[in-house]
């Protein structure tokens, strides 16, 4: 890893990614590790996108937004994994300042639309239990491209007013940056200006994305337990709610890291803690994503055994 510290300079033009601070011989084992779980996420969620193509009895809504959800996931990793796997591997931890902006935007929109496109998936649910007779009607292929262009538009419009700001700020000493990629706080905090108004439009469009989008699945969430409670059998209540249940977990993995990171007002004091919890929602979470959707459904594992088959 780079030694040099600061550089006395009014125009940076790149910054030094501090990563994981150990040995040489763990930082090997490091990018091992996180070699393999890249590979394994790329082919799980490859893997989810090739069998909803290739079964024709998989071309529902509800299998276009897991497909979709997968390519999501496939991108969103490979924003910051990559450039992490480079730096273990040779110890160039260097970033230019707009790779590492653009890297910091595409991170922030893909994060901001995965949540719109959570509520996209909970409304497919929605209409699915509670109006089942009209769901082909409803979820139309047009209307599922629809919502999952306004997810991407909407991610990309909330994180281009935040980068906006974070572009215009000055980096004039010291060039760390205490992260294994360019986030928001660790980006904000080296900066040499005014960041308060940099931090602040940062907050309310963190809040803006996650009150929208939690406010529309707890609303579709809602109306899908009151229609579970009129069901009389308890066979359709298990089989409702068994169509729920994977996206709710996935719901509360990513929403409750992402609350905890950027909803909030104030920097983040402890960066090493904060790493660990980078990890957790920008490369476990894709990992156990296609783990938790297919372990319990029935039509993937059928998709499956007719894969095997031919």
């Amino acid at each position: 890893m780079a030694t040099n510290d600061s550089i006395p300079t009014t125009d940076l033009t790149h910054f030094i990614l501090v990563g994981f601070q150990t040995s040489p011989n763990v930082k090997a084992i490091l990018a091992a590790v996180f070699s393999a779980g890249y590979v394994l996420i790329i082919l799980e969620n490859a893997a989810i996108i090739v069998i909803v193509e290739w079964d024709t009895k998989l071309h529902t809504p509800m299998y276009f937004f897991l497909s979709k959800l997968s390519c999501l996931e496939i991108l969103f990793v490979s924003v910051t994994v990559p450039k992490m796997l480079n730096d273990l591997a040779t110890g160039n931890n260097v970033i230019s300042l707009w790779g590492c902006l653009l890297q910091l935007y595409f991170f922030m929109s893909l994060g901001c639309s995965e949540c719109f496109f959570l509520a996209a998936m909970a409304y497919d649910r929605y209409v699915a239990i509670c109006n089942p007779l009209h769901y082909h009607v409803v979820m139309t292929p047009g209307i599922c491209w629809s919502l999952t262009g306004g997810s991407l538009f909407l991610g990309f419009l909330a994180s281009s007013v935040a980068i906006g700001f974070i572009a215009q700020l000055k980096f004039c000493h010291f060039n760390l940056i205490n992260h294994y990629f360019c986030d928001v706080s660790p980006v904000i905090q080296i900066s040499c200006g005014d960041i308060l108004t940099a931090e602040f439009v940062d907050f309310i469009s963190a809040l803006f994305v996650l009150v929208v989008s939690l406010v529309l699945i707890i609303l579709s969430y809602i109306y899908i337990m009151i229609s579970i409670t009129k069901i009389a059998s308890g066979q359709g209540w298990k089989k409702s709610f068994s169509t729920c249940s994977s996206h709710l977990m996935v719901v509360i993995l990513f929403f409750g890291t992402t609350i905890f990171m950027y909803a909030r007002p104030q920097a983040i004091d402890s960066y090493d803690s904060n790493k660990l919890l980078s990890l957790l929602y920008s490369f476990i979470i894709p990992m156990l994503n296609p783990v938790i959707y297919t372990f319990r459904n029935n039509d993937i594992k059928k998709s499956l055994k007719r894969i095997f088959k031919i």
